[in-house]
């Protein structure tokens, strides 16, 4: 009788614990998978349901009946990810990435893409062997190696970035795993070095100048189209690059239209290079695609309102603007500058407007100074100059450091000419944007696409 009893006290746990293990939320593809192997893996079934009928088999008998378990809450601190380790690196990166970039790479960063300047013939040119021309190179040897580390941390954070994401995800959890990727793989310090402007993740018909501020619940659904645009800078020296991430294939045409025209922006570039020239090249090339999305046929539109720009140190449009639309300015690029060349393409209007909430703001370069009266804008601007100078920041950078109550003092700011706000742009509601955009430094010899990686 006491061996019955308990085999029946065995078999009440065991049916416990099965009807525990149906009561979770398993994915179909975990349950097909364990009805399909019931057979197969019965001995392992039954060790695990008797080892966890040990384990709380005393809370069992204090009860009197058996509770349920409840399920950790996953972390979203941005674990899970695939590692990214690149060649030649001297150790192991780590997911999400936390190793500095200057312990993967101790005896220099990683030379990007190079693309030889062509003459009118279509030939090498010759500043390829001038000795002058080498020997301006070799002086600024250290700040081409300060933009190489920042475009190898960019590769590092957006290879994880492209792995980890998943629609379910808070926008807000995603930006912050990235952000914090960058000032760890940077050592963050200051305005030295660090995160060069604020991640924007703008959805769909949203194309530039979007990041969450503080307490947004925005979730990543399946179906977004979603640019990542983020940052990275040492001294002031600006990369600036983006991606798109779609988590279906139907948009798969359009990211093609766009990856083509910004790669055509990236060729046509270079010294005494005409602006305008490059904008023609790439609105030839993104508008002659069409796509198809569920169905539905869209020519691929250039957002012409939209442009590339140079780059000088702490300035991130520093005054040349490089068109993706013919018509643009004749205006040369020259030797030794830098340019973010970025593409939007797009199956609506191909044309922006500001609208939404304000999450970007940056202190104008060239402001002189402007009389406050108001004591927390004072303050407010002093924190300002102190953290960011004149990189772009946004609502949570300012919460990250502990400032509160500052949208009046912030407002004042921008109502006296002293910072500028970047609303969001958006072409047409229900309409996709895709963006691609890497920086290119046009050296005395060569091009060098500073950003390029294996994805893009």
């Amino acid at each position: 009788n006491m061996g019955g009893k308990k085999e029946e006290e065995e078999e009440d746990k065991e049916d416990e614990v099965k009807e525990k293990i149906e009561n979770l939320n398993l994915n179909d593809n975990h349950r097909e998978k364990k009805e399909d192997g019931d057979d197969d893996d019965n001995d392992n079934d039954n060790d695990n349901e008797e080892e966890e009928v040990k384990i709380n088999a005393s809370d069992a008998a204090a009860a009197g009946k058996k509770k349920k378990k409840k399920k950790k809450k996953k972390s979203s601190s941005g674990g899970n990810g695939v590692k990214y380790t690149p060649a030649g690196a001297a150790k192991e990166q780590t997911a999400p990435p936390t190793v500095p970039v200057t312990e993967l790479f101790p005896n220099g960063f990683p030379e990007g893409e190079i693309q030889e300047y062509q003459d009118n013939n279509g030939k090498t040119s010759w500043r390829l062997d001038s000795e002058e021309k080498r020997e301006l190179e070799r002086l600024e040897l250290d700040m081409y190696d300060n933009a190489r580390q920042c475009a190898e941390v960019h590769r590092e954070v957006r290879k994880y970035i492209q792995e980890w994401v998943k629609p379910g995800m808070k926008m807000i959890d995603v930006c912050e795993t990235l952000e914090n990727s960058v000032r760890k793989l940077l050592n963050a310090k200051g305005l030295e070095c660090g995160v060069a402007f604020p991640t924007g993740c703008s959805q769909n018909h949203i194309a530039a100048h979007w990041t969450p501020n503080g307490g947004d619940e925005t979730i990543i659904d399946v179906n977004d189209v979603i640019k990542f645009d983020f940052g990275t800078q040492i001294n002031g020296r600006i990369i600036d690059c983006a991606f798109t991430k779609t988590f279906v294939p139907d948009y798969d045409e359009l990211l093609l239209a766009v990856k083509e025209a910004t790669d055509e922006g990236i060729k046509q570039s270079g010294i005494d290079v005409r602006l305008c020239d490059i904008g023609e090249a790439i609105q030839e090339v993104m508008e002659s695609h069409s796509v198809d999305i569920r169905g539905k046929q869209f020519e691929v539109k250039c957002c012409r309102n939209l442009n590339g720009h140079s780059i000088a140190p702490y300035q991130i449009h520093a005054g040349k603007s490089v068109p993706i639309v013919k018509g643009g300015e004749a205006t040369k690029m020259e030797e030794g500058e830098f340019y973010a060349i970025e593409t939007f393409g797009s199956t609506g209007e191909g044309y922006v407007r500001e609208a939404g909430e304000c999450s970007h703001y940056m202190k104008n370069f060239d402001v002189g100074h402007v009389p406050l009266r108001l004591p927390t804008a004072k303050k407010l601007l002093n924190t300002i100059q102190r953290e960011f100078g004149t990189l772009a920041f946004c609502r949570r950078y300012l919460d990250r450091i502990g400032e509160t109550r500052y949208l009046g003092a912030l407002k004042n700011l921008v109502s006296n000419g002293i910072i500028a706000e970047y609303p969001p742009l958006v072409d047409k509601t229900g309409s996709y944007v895709a963006q691609y955009e890497h920086t290119i430094l046009l050296r005395p010899t060569r091009k060098e696409v500073l950003t390029r990686g294996d994805d893009y």
